[in-house]
Order: C-alpha cells, then sequence, then structure tokens
C-alpha cells in the first residue's frame, strides 16, 4: 500500500473541503470541521508550550465529546503520545495501567482527576496537569490556556508526524488477563482509516452516531459528521436505545457503529416498537462476536440491502477479517448452531492469517511449516500493515505474541483459536486460554456455545472448566431469557449436548442470574470470573 496521510492531515483535508460543515455534535453544543481544525491545531501549540511535545505520553481521560476528539487531534499534532485507557476497566486497572506506562502529562475532566488523586496514579511521572471540567487547582491548565494563539501559527510550529515512533497507547479491556498497552504509529491508524474507508465505501459528507468513543476520531478523519450519542459509554448494554434511535432518524445518519451488547438492546427495542432505521447505509458492528438473533433483529430494523458488517479483530491488530449479515442468516448461522464455531469472514484485503498449533510458549521464529492446513483448529496469526508491533514496557508479552519473519515484519498471534473453512473463510472458536481440556479431550468455548445457544429460552451460554478429583470438568453456564423454565430447559440442554461429540461430556448445567461481562464493550463474556462461580456451585 502506498504512503498514506496521517490521521491529522485527514482532518485537515475534510476542513478544506467543506470547513462549515458539522464535525462533531455532542447535545446541544457542534463544532464545524473548520472550526475544529483550527482549534486542535491551538490546542497542539498550547501542548508543547506546556510541555507536552514530542514523545511525551499524555494519559487522556475525557469523555466522548467535543473536547475529547480535540484533544486527541491536538496531541497528534503536538507529537505527543495520547494514551488511551477505557475507565470502564475499573479503579484497580486504571492505577495500573498508569502506573506502567508513567505519563508525564494527564488530561482529564474533573471526576477523573479526583480519581487520580484518590488513588495517587502516577503521582511520581506526573509534570503536566490539563483538566476539561470547572474544578482548577493552582498548577492545573484549563483549555482556555491551551487554546490562545493564532491556527496558522501553531501549524508552523508543530512538527510533522514522525514516521515509525509512538502515536498513541491503546490499553487492552483485560477481560482475558491483565490491560495492555498496545503501540499505535501514524501508520497504523492511517491504514487503519484507509482499510474502513475502502471496504465499508464511506464518502464523506454523511453522519455517523459512533457509541465507542475511539471510533470518532475515525469519523472524523473520513469526514463523516459525529453525532456523540447520550449514554454512558463503559456501560453500553444499559443504553437507552432511544438515544439512538433519535439522532439516527433526526440527522438521517448513514453509518451506526456499535457493539453486540448496544445492537442487542437496539434490536429488542425495535422488535417491540416496530421501529424503523431507513437512513442508514450501513451498521458496523465489533468488540465481540455477534449472535445470528441480534442480526436478525437488527437487520428487520433496517432498508432492504442494507447490512451489518462485524469485523474481527482486536486492539493490537484491527481490521484482521468482516462477514456481512446475509451470509450470517443465509449460511454461517446454521453451521454455528451445529458447533462449527462462528464464522468472521474472509480475510481483510492487505492482511495475511494463518493458523498455527496451540501452544503456550514463545516462537522464535517464523516458518511456513508452522502452518495448519484447512480445517484444522490452532491459534490465529495475522500479518499486516495495522498490526502493532509491541505492547508498551511488557518485553515478555511482546515475545509471547510477535513472532519475527525473515521476510520481514514479525506475525502477531491474536491468542484466539480458529481455522478456516473449505470456501476460505475464517471461522473463530474462542480465546486460547478458555479451552477446556477435560481428560483427552479438548473443548472449545464457541463451538460448545453454539449448539446450546441454540435453545429458544437461552440468551447466552458460556462453557467453563472446573477442578475436581478426577481432572478438570466441562461445566456449562446458562443465562435464560425471562420467563424461561429452568427445569424443562436444563432437560432440553442435555439432549441438545447429546446429538454432537463435541458437547457430550458438558453435563453439568448451571444457572446463572446474569453474566458477568468484559468491562470494555460489555459483550465478552468473562469465563474466568464465572468458573470460579461455577467451582463454588459445584464444591
Amino acid at each position: 500500500m502506498s504512503e498514506l496521510p496521517g490521521v491529522s492531515a485527514l482532518l485537515s483535508a475534510a476542513a478544506a473541503s467543506e470547513p462549515r460543515r458539522p464535525a462533531v455534535i455532542s447535545g446541544r453544543r457542534s463544532v464545524s470541521f473548520g472550526e475544529l481544525d483550527d482549534w486542535s491545531w491551538r490546542l497542539a501549540a498550547g501542548l508543547q508550550r506546556a510541555g507536552v511535545g514530542q514523545g511525551v505520553r499524555a494519559a487522556l481521560l475525557v469523555p466522548p465529546g467535543i473536547e475529547f476528539v480535540a484533544l486527541a487531534f491536538g496531541l497528534f499534532r503536538a507529537g505527543a503520545v495520547p494514551v488511551l485507557i477505557d475507565p470502564g476497566i475499573g479503579w484497580r486497572n486504571l492505577g495500573r495501567c498508569l502506573a506502567e506506562v508513567q505519563p508525564q502529562a494527564f488530561i482529564g475532566s474533573t471526576k477523573a482527576h479526583l480519581a487520580r488523586l484518590a488513588g495517587g496514579w502516577a503521582r511520581a511521572s506526573l509534570a503536566t496537569l490539563v483538566t476539561t471540567g470547572r474544578l482548577r487547582w493552582p498548577g492545573w491548565l484549563g483549555l482556555n490556556d491551551l487554546s490562545g494563539g493564532d491556527a496558522c501559527e501553531a501549524r508552523a510550529q508543530c512538527p510533522a508526524a514522525a514516521s515509525g515512533l509512538p502515536a498513541a497507547i491503546l490499553f487492552t479491556s483485560g477481560s482475558t488477563g491483565a490491560p495492555k498497552g498496545a503501540v499505535y504509529t501514524q501508520e497504523t491508524f492511517a491504514h487503519q482509516a484507509a482499510m474502513l474507508r475502502e471496504h465499508f465505501k464511506i464518502e464523506a459528507g454523511g453522519f455517523s452516531i459512533p457509541t465507542f468513543p475511539l471510533f470518532a476520531l475515525f469519523d472524523v478523519a473520513l469526514g463523516l459528521s459525529a453525532v456523540i450519542p447520550r449514554m454512558d459509554a463503559t456501560k453500553p448494554a444499559r443504553v437507552d436505545p432511544r438515544e439512538i434511535v433519535v439522532p439516527i432518524q433526526r440527522y438521517g445518519a448513514v453509518q451506526l457503529f456499535g457493539s453486540p451488547a448496544v445492537l442487542d438492546v437496539l434490536g429488542r427495542y425495535g422488535q417491540r416498537h416496530g421501529v424503523s432505521l431507513s437512513p442508514l447505509k450501513r451498521v458496523i458492528c465489533a468488540g465481540a462476536p455477534v449472535p445470528a438473533r441480534v442480526l436478525a433483529r437488527l437487520v428487520r430494523m433496517l432498508p432492504a440491502g442494507v447490512e451489518v458488517h462485524t469485523p474481527y479483530g482486536a486492539t493490537e491488530a484491527l481490521p484482521v477479517a468482516c462477514i456481512a449479515s446475509q451470509e450470517v442468516l443465509a449460511d454461517t448461522a446454521a453451521l454455528t448452531g451445529q458447533g462449527r464455531g462462528i464464522c468472521v469472514g474472509r480475510p481483510w484485503p492487505g492482511m495475511e492469517v494463518g493458523i498455527i498449533g496451540i501452544g503456550d510458549d514463545p516462537i522464535p521464529a517464523w516458518s511456513d511449516s508452522l502452518l495448519l492446513p484447512q480445517g484444522a483448529v490452532g491459534e490465529i496469526v495475522v500479518k499486516g500493515p495495522v498490526v502493532t508491533r509491541e505492547y508498551f514496557n511488557r518485553p515478555r508479552e511482546t515475545a509471547l505474541s510477535k513472532i519475527p519473519d525473515a521476510a520481514g515484519g514479525f506475525r502477531h498471534r491474536m491468542g484466539d483459536l480458529g481455522y478456516f473453512d473449505e470456501k476460505g473463510r475464517l471461522w473463530f472458536c474462542g480465546r486460547k486460554s478458555q479451552r477446556v481440556v477435560a481428560g483427552d479431550q479438548t473443548l472449545f468455548t464457541i463451538p460448545c456455545e453454539g449448539v446450546f445457544n441454540e435453545h429458544p429460552s437461552v440468551r447466552r451460554t458460556a462453557l467453563v472448566g472446573v477442578a475436581s478429583d478426577s481432572g478438570r470438568i466441562p461445566a456449562l453456564c446458562v443465562e435464560l431469557e425471562p420467563g424461561a423454565d429452568d427445569i424443562r430447559v436444563r432437560a432440553e440442554l442435555l439432549e441438545l449436548g447429546a446429538r454432537f461429540a463435541h458437547t457430550q461430556s458438558i453435563r453439568a448445567i448451571l444457572f446463572h442470574p446474569g453474566f458477568p461481562v468484559d468491562i470494555r464493550h460489555n459483550a465478552k463474556i468473562f469465563r474466568e470470573k464465572l468458573a470460579d462461580w461455577a467451582a463454588a456451585r459445584l464444591a
């Protein structure tokens, strides 16, 4: 792929094309592309004056909205390295992440600063404090302090984005382990933006509803007007669906981005009230595998021919593959119900995807001999321009996840299990760390759960392993739909499991009132917590 403009240049291009068009709308406030471009340049110059310049790590804990977008672009243009941590990961994890990354600057809301003070976060490393709130302590800077000066002068003062250097540190959710900071470069962001634009045929000029804060940056970079919905981004499953439906209809939004948890709430609301989302041209859903029922409900709200696209990837590598709702509902969903796993589509153009044997040790060098044949389940490995090269300050985890390639670059081990089918489609079978080894049988979470999730009274299931005197026991945790009869469902689930060789050994069925889920998208089941709960129940 040829050299691409950085995200800062993409914002400038959008501002030059249509300076008066809204770039970000949040509640009753809005900022145009021209205003956002000028403001972020002035913020960049102000940040540099405050010592937040080239290579300086700056924790950015600001709620989704106009200030978040302006500050993110300002940090990019100042050459600083924004550190993005989802506050939903919890108090302790936030402190651990900040201790690990040792930011020299902290830019946050009043609430974020109070939490920082209470937790003593990064006290030794911080030199610059910026608040977006009204509460000001001596030494704290406000946005007005950073926004003075002329935008044209700021452009001249700020250096061009340095190639290959860290441009941001994005922390993973930690839903299957400690959160880790994936190091992004300007090239990573640029390739992501280009790949999204090309694959989805995104044209500048429309409105978009991003329910995940980071996606608002891509919207703006791609020339879309981002309408920030009124919701708690750390608790997407609790969104009021009207806060999504109303702006879609009011602005004629062409795009919606949300996690499966958001789309589930929206689809159930649409089913109850017969709501149409006729303006939309595309829906993009990421964060976890999307159940076919969620897709089916949402598709009924969309115009004919409009699909829900579900890209597969991770913080460390996104996008990797993609599939759309029509293929899922017409073909792969039935195979999921037979225990084949969840199809995540074909590899994205520009991405190399392979399957290697399951192991937990570092791999010192890449060889094509590591690849498994079509149909064999193993660990998914990827190579391409959107794959991050390291975790910040975690050499051990970097060594475990990256395989040096003599042909250039490296392969990233996704930590996910899967296989390729005869049509070249990638199937997801669950996290490597969550596989259940019971005696001489290895059970993979997603293929097993797919069988039981077919029951109409089941909302979702989770396979976990429980230690016993005779070894590990596979146990199925079940979350039911409201009003379901658990005695009847238990008997029917046992009957379902008996139909397939890989689920026949699952005899322990435990009903849970409401699964713990991952702290970022509220979409991935927190199986580690469920395993502890199941162990207590079976003790």
